[in-house]
């Protein structure tokens, strides 16, 4: 591939996207396998480092994924340039550019790759998650009798069970919730932080049809994020406003005060 049928495939997965530029470098570099420079929206690509046109074509949509997450940003692109949303952005693109039939994916073709895959997930994943989740449940029976006996439930976790008191909040939530342990523990983790029911359980359904952490994460808890900010800032604005009330008060009676001792005065 030239670097403009890269260009023209690009656009095929965003056609609204900021217009930018492919540049080959006709060499090869040890260090990376593309860039991409904001100020100028261009794509770099030392394409004399790939053998085939699936790792160009991925290095690609990787730089492109920048271009959008650069050019349509609401505020100011962090350095850390490979945050959470440029994952989202990225994976998503690499989903879309499979279904057009536009990049193949090893791991879905290779047999090697997929019997590999199914032995992870369901010999170690899912019975990791299977554990995660009963302990979860062995912790809120602990819970459960400590309050009976009146006896401290974290004093029990931090000193009979050496157990960050953190760690067995998640675990209690991973039952509590009846999280599906098939999705691994470390994406129950994050499907226990999503506080509400609807949103939880569409999370659960975005992991089991083969979204990424990142494209979960930036989905739902970025949601949630700004669910919060606003609460937070509908406070702030709240307390201002008492504030400059109480303040306006204050105001008025030194006002009358003045007043009154300059009257005092004109009067003397």
């Amino acid at each position: 591939m030239n670097q403009e049928q890269v260009r023209e495939l690009l656009r095929k997965l965003d056609p609204d996207a900021e217009d930018f530029t492919v540049t080959f470098t006709g060499k090869t570099s040890r260090k990376v396998d593309g860039l991409y420079y904001p100020d100028r929206k261009e794509i770099i690509i030392h394409n004399k480092n790939f053998t085939d046109d699936s790792q160009l074509v991925y290095t690609a949509i990787h730089e492109f994924a920048h271009h959008l997450h650069h050019t349509r940003s609401s505020s100011p692109v962090s350095m850390r340039s490979h945050a959470n949303r440029f994952w989202d952005i990225f994976h998503r693109l690499l989903f879309h550019a499979e279904e057009k039939g536009l990049y193949s994916n090893i791991f879905k073709t290779d047999q090697r790759f997929i019997a590999l895959t199914r032995k992870i997930r369901e010999e170690y994943l899912s019975v990791n998650g299977g554990l995660m989740k009963e302990l979860g449940g062995l912790l809120v029976e602990a819970a459960e009798l400590c309050e009976a006996s009146n006896a401290c439930f974290d004093d029990y976790v931090d000193r009979e069970l050496l157990l960050p008191r953190s760690t067995a909040k998640v675990l209690m939530k991973l039952r509590e919730n009846d999280i599906a342990p098939g999705i691994g523990y470390e994406n129950m983790k994050t499907v226990a932080r999503i506080r509400d029911d609807e949103a939880r359980a569409e999370a659960m359904k975005a992991f089991m049809s083969g979204e990424t952490p990142d494209m979960v994460r930036a989905e739902f808890l970025s949601r949630a994020k700004n669910e919060n900010d606003l609460d937070a800032l509908l406070k702030e604005r709240d307390r201002i406003e008492n504030t400059i009330g109480t303040l306006a008060r204050k105001l008025a009676r030194v006002e009358r005060r003045i007043q009154d001792m300059k009257s005092e005065r004109t009067g003397a």
